[in-house]
């Protein structure tokens, strides 16, 4: 009985994280935001335990920061935080490319035909999304893209190291700017992908990802 309490709080704090996670992602909680713990749970329709635990794991994951004395805030993105992100981020990507390519010349038989199908499928809900003028439908979109070429590699360690970086890359996909030409580089990546050319979607992926790293910084930062 104990063991099934124990369950239960921790999917209450899971959801309760993931929640606070999306306000953060698409900016109803802004960046510098103070949240309140009485607050949020009310909001959330939850009791304080799960809410208390779900802010106390996004200090540690970095996307909160503690307040001396009262509560804790959304941290600000700093120049280094978004430099850290793609040093991190550039090797993974082009390297999940590659091996996605692979998969992709085995299909179907090694399953690549359904992974193909879903990423095609993030691509029209990209450009449908854009065309509606839905911004966090659209980051939704592009960060479901990249996690789709992760999922084609079949490599479950790069997943969950990809992971732990998708929030993060969710948040700085909905403060920066989308300009048409990064939709259009993903469809570009699908394309070498679909085509399994492994070392033509990895360039394609190592130029995305140098591109998105430098809107990103223009964006917040106001680089030239």
């Amino acid at each position: 009985m104990a063991e099934t309490g124990r369950t239960g709080e921790a999917s209450l704090s899971a959801r309760a994280r993931e929640a606070v996670l999306q306000r953060i992602v698409d900016r109803r909680y802004a960046q510098g935001a103070r949240l309140v713990e009485r607050e949020v749970a009310e909001e959330l329709g939850m009791s304080r335990v799960p809410v208390r635990e779900a802010l106390r794991a996004l200090v540690t994951e970095g996307l909160l920061e503690l307040l001396p004395h009262s509560g804790v805030r959304v941290r600000r993105l700093e120049r280094a935080d978004v430099e850290h992100l793609y040093e991190v981020w550039e090797p993974l990507a082009v390297q999940a490319s590659r091996l996605a390519s692979r998969l992709a010349a085995r299909a179907p038989a090694a399953g690549g035909a359904e992974g193909l199908a879903a990423l095609e499928a993030t691509l029209r809900q990209a450009e449908s999304a854009a065309e509606a003028g839905e911004g966090t439908r659209e980051v939704a979109a592009h960060t479901a893209f990249h996690e789709g070429v992760v999922a084609m590699t079949g490599n479950p360690l790069l997943a969950r190291t990809m992971e732990q970086l998708s929030w993060q890359l969710r948040l700085l996909f909905g403060l920066r700017e989308e300009p048409a030409h990064m939709r259009a580089q993903h469809a570009e990546m699908f394309r070498h992908i679909a085509a399994g050319d492994a070392e033509a979607a990895a360039a394609c992926t190592l130029l995305h990802v140098r591109d998105s790293r430098a809107v990103a910084l223009r964006s917040l930062f106001g680089d030239a």
